[in-house]
């Protein structure tokens, strides 16, 4: 299916990938923390107003 020259290349290319990220990630880890602390009482915001929607169709439509 794959020549061996391509399976070579997909793990080097694979574990180069996984290196590259972690690093990535590991770096803006610390500024996202600073930049979005309050983003989960936004979520909380949008699941509470999504439920009220529910709940007013539920009764309008009883």
């Amino acid at each position: 299916m794959f020549t061996q020259g391509q399976l070579i290349f997909a793990i080097f290319f694979l574990i180069a990938f996984t290196i590259i990220i972690t690093i990535s990630y590991k770096k803006d880890l610390i500024f996202l923390k600073n930049t979005y602390k309050g983003v989960k009482w936004v979520l909380v915001g949008f699941i509470i107003f999504f439920l009220i929607l529910v709940l007013l169709k539920k009764l309008v439509n009883a």
